[in-house]
């Protein structure tokens, strides 16, 4: 809660902080409480008075959105498609984060072999094709959501470990980690209450770009079709339009979730540029 406190507080202090975060605001307050809101289920279609389907409304003041071919309310998809892009992004972020951060630890600390050889499975997953190896994974297993954050979770640690791992190797070498060693501390106190401190901002850099990369990826996987069938997302929303060969006789149904990961990918790419500028300074003098 403190580290969150810090992130907020930090990148509050820049005009595109406190924009960023503003939107990042608003789309997950959209994401908690769009199902209750939705005018309509996103599976419903809809028929006129005469009793007609509602194919390729155009928006109207009861369909903000227009409808879909199905005669399905694209507004209310949208609201139910925030909180999928949530909830798969800061679920991945946080697990890769996570994963990433322990591999950095233990292998800038220990060194030696230990070092090595989670360093050749950290290289062995960048190896790996990101996206095609999901599809395939998808593919042979249950298509649902919480695959997907597996799957993503499972690939996309690999980076924040190197990050991690070349800062602890610096500050192992630290006075203060000497000192700790003197007191008796064990590896694991030292680890965990003395050097994960210090690379706190480097993780929390690393959760805003990997949030920003899981919610594109949810999209990209939605839209080639391999997302969960169940499921409202705004990825999948682009494959249906694009499915039933309507994406340019109806742009209501396709531009709003395009906008939508577009400028919810910016604000949470701004959040972390924000937050990385103030504390690295050095930053600001390169702009």
């Amino acid at each position: 809660m403190n580290t969150l406190m810090t992130f907020l507080r930090i990148t509050w202090k820049s005009t595109s902080g406190r924009i960023s975060l503003s939107i990042f605001g608003a789309c997950l307050v959209l994401a908690v409480i769009g199902p209750w809101i939705a005018p309509y289920s996103p599976s419903d279609r809809l028929y006129d008075d005469a009793g007609k389907l509602l194919r390729l409304s155009p928006p109207t003041w009861d369909n903000l959105l227009g409808t879909t071919v199905l005669g399905r309310d694209v507004f209310s998809q949208m609201l139910w498609g925030a909180r999928t892009a949530m909830l798969v992004g800061l679920l991945t972020a946080l697990g890769t984060v996570v994963i990433g951060l322990n591999f950095g630890l233990i292998a800038g600390y220990f060194g030696g072999r230990i070092d090595a050889i989670l360093m050749r499975i950290t290289d062995i997953l960048l190896g790996l094709p990101f996206l095609p190896f999901i599809i395939v994974l998808l593919s042979l297993t249950d298509r649902n959501i919480w695959t997907i954050i597996l799957a993503m979770t499972f690939v996309m640690w690999r980076s924040t470990a190197r990050i991690v791992r070349a800062e602890v190797m610096s500050l192992r070498q630290r006075q203060f980690v000497a000192s700790a060693r003197t007191t008796g501390a064990s590896d694991v106190d030292i680890l965990y209450r003395e050097i994960a401190p210090n690379v706190m901002p480097l993780a929390v850099t690393s959760i805003t770009f990997a949030l920003a990369w899981a919610i594109i990826t949810e999209a990209s996987i939605g839209f080639l079709g391999f997302g969960d069938p169940n499921v409202f997302s705004w990825g999948s929303i682009i494959y249906d339009a694009y499915a039933s060969q309507m994406m340019y006789r109806a742009p209501w149904w396709v531009v709003p979730p395009g906008v939508a990961i577009m400028v919810l990918v910016t604000s949470v790419y701004f959040m972390g540029r924000a937050y990385e500028e103030v504390i690295n300074p050095r930053l600001q003098e390169r702009m």
